[in-house]
């Protein structure tokens, strides 16, 4: 399986702010906010990543992450011209995907709980001995802002909505899916909407209707942003503050992961940590080297 960032879009909700810079490359707390989703990739175990974004937002990318070796990753990039859905990711995706399966999460949403890894890795385990894709719901208190899923027996999907007016559930389907090899052919049969783009809630449906959609919840002992607007990015960057002081422990540090999953050794951290240097996510790293 391949992991896709989305990363594209105008960031509208955020201007002024995003009015130079892409959403997905300001503040959560102390990394910049793309650090999060590819974290979540990377405890899902995927290395070989795809991230999609606009023509002059896509070098900066480029030059926060390069190829990925750094970190034990193969990091590739895709302009997208014109956003026109979350489901277009896969069809600007399809030669980087090569037939393979393919996990898609968007820019800005941050996950954050208990065995995150077991739980994503039971995703992909769906998908690649069942043959069906998985999303992922989180049970929110407004559902009617959001796709909403409806689960029945064998964690099913029997209806998904996007912002009903009246919700059948309260679980909310968040920024990240896990599609099996036929992706691209099913994200080609999707048909633009009324706002002309190809809805990411449709090609769900495509999979629901062939009893081939399944969901996995994320309970009480994990967190969910969307950080897309001016209120979330604070809660999320509050948040992260919260955990990594109170722990002594840092959210989505990308050098820690790699070290954790054998991407890089020791020395190949205690270089990025004298790049780094004196900041205090340097330090932090500094600090893991010498725990060896």
């Amino acid at each position: 399986m391949k992991g896709i960032i989305l990363a594209g879009g105008s960031g509208t909700r955020l201007f002024p702010i995003t009015s130079c810079i892409s959403k997905q490359l300001l503040p959560i707390y102390d990394k910049p906010m793309i650090y999060y989703p590819l974290s979540t990739l990377m405890l899902a175990g995927l290395t070989d990543i795809l991230i999609i974004s606009s023509r002059d937002q896509l070098p900066n990318f480029k030059r926060l992450f390069a190829d990925g070796s750094e970190i034990g990753l193969k990091i590739s990039y895709k302009i997208q011209e014109r956003p026109e859905g979350l489901a277009q990711a896969f069809i600007l995706a399809e030669d980087f995907l090569e037939g393979d399966s393919a996990c898609l999460i968007l820019g800005d949403n941050i996950f954050f709980g208990h065995d995150i890894s077991g739980i994503l890795e039971t995703g992909i385990e769906n998908v690649l001995k069942k043959d069906t894709a998985v999303i992922f719901t989180y049970g929110v208190s407004d559902p009617c802002r959001y796709g909403v899923a409806e689960i029945g027996g064998s964690d099913k999907v029997i209806s998904i909505e996007e912002k009903p007016v009246n919700p059948k559930s309260n679980l909310a389907v968040v920024g990240l899916y896990f599609y099996p090899a036929d992706v691209v052919s099913k994200a080609k049969g999707v048909e633009k909407s009324d706002r002309g783009e190809l809805e990411i809630t449709s090609l769900n449906q495509l999979y629901m209707h062939e009893s081939r959609l399944e969901a996995i919840k994320l309970g009480r002992g994990h967190a969910w942003f969307d950080a897309g607007t001016r209120d979330s990015l604070l809660e999320a960057s509050n948040f992260i503050q919260t955990i990594e002081k109170r722990q002594g422990l840092k959210v989505a540090c990308l050098e820690e992961i790699a070290y954790n999953k054998n991407l890089i050794d020791v020395s190949q951290l205690k270089a990025i940590a004298n790049k780094i240097g004196s900041s205090s996510y340097g330090k932090y790293l500094i600090s893991l080297c010498q725990g060896e």
